[in-house]
């Protein structure tokens, strides 16, 4: 009778030269995911996950479908306070000393209209950004907010009209207590010249139209009122916020961003 040997590990052999590699996995896994909803207590949507280790030099390469396997472990329990679980099971499995992942997300919010009320689904790209090496973790919550912004300069100048054009503000925070998605929403909505809608009316229309060019805002003006509310938040550890115009009338973006550390002085 023929005995069947056992495969070869190509990737626990010994690479000799004495390169370690930060991050090895993989990237783009579609997978359905919950998040936590301040509404409706939960949310269930579908991420983009990307999954790493970091890889010594003396090994040839990782398992890459052991973090599959991992994935489908927790395929009932994916989401924010599930993480710090995957992390460590990534580290013990794929035997490394840091592990690093990635969750972007569609999240949406019921969003009324500001004349008619009329609601509609709004949606906002999110991200859960973790890692872990040894028992530290490091989590990072991400937003990209979109707002009107109309040029102050453009309306200072023109005998009528202004130009305006939708902005992406994207907010990242760690935090010391947590932090609704909607809560970060709402605050970084209220420092463009305008919210952006899924669903306006004639009547809402005309008022958005209205409180834009009554509320112009240059991408630099974005960025430091978004500064100045989120440094009232005791719970922010860190911060950063970026803003990107799609400018209306240039062949290119304006961008500003600012950051605020505050464990530099813990």
């Amino acid at each position: 009778m023929n005995k069947t040997l056992p495969m070869p590990d190509l990737q626990q052999s010994r690479d000799h030269r004495k390169i370690p590699i930060s991050k090895v996995g993989v990237k783009n896994i579609s997978y359905p995911i919950v998040v936590q909803d301040k509404r409706n207590s939960i949310q269930h949507t579908v991420a983009t996950v990307d999954m790493y280790v970091d890889l010594p030099h003396q090994f040839k390469g990782t398992h890459m479908s052991r973090f599959v396997e991992i994935l489908n472990r927790h395929r009932e329990q994916i989401g924010l306070n599930r993480l710090e679980d995957i992390l460590q099971e990534m580290r013990q499995k794929l035997g490394s000393e840091s592990a690093h992942l990635r969750v972007e997300f569609p999240y949406f919010i019921d969003k009324a209209a500001p004349v008619s009320k009329a609601h509609s689904k709004m949606e906002y790209n999110c991200a859960f950004d973790a890692c872990m090496s040894g028992d530290q973790l490091d989590f990072i919550l991400e937003v990209k907010v979109p707002v009107t912004s109309l040029c102050p300069c453009s309306k200072e100048i023109s005998r009528f009209g202004a130009h305006n054009q939708r902005s992406i503000m994207t907010v990242k925070v760690r935090y010391n207590d947590f932090i609704w998605i909607e809560d970060l929403v709402e605050l970084i909505e209220q420092c463009g010249s305008s919210p952006v809608y899924a669903l306006l009316k004639r009547a809402d229309e005309k008022h958005v139209t209205e409180q834009a060019y009554q509320n112009p805002r240059f991408v630099e003006d974005m960025v430091r009122e978004a500064y100045v509310r989120l440094a009232e938040w005791d719970r922010i550890a860190w911060f950063s916020v970026e803003a990107e115009n799609f400018e209306s009338i240039h062949n290119h973006s304006a961008y500003a961003a600012v950051e605020l550390d505050r464990r530099i002085n813990s």
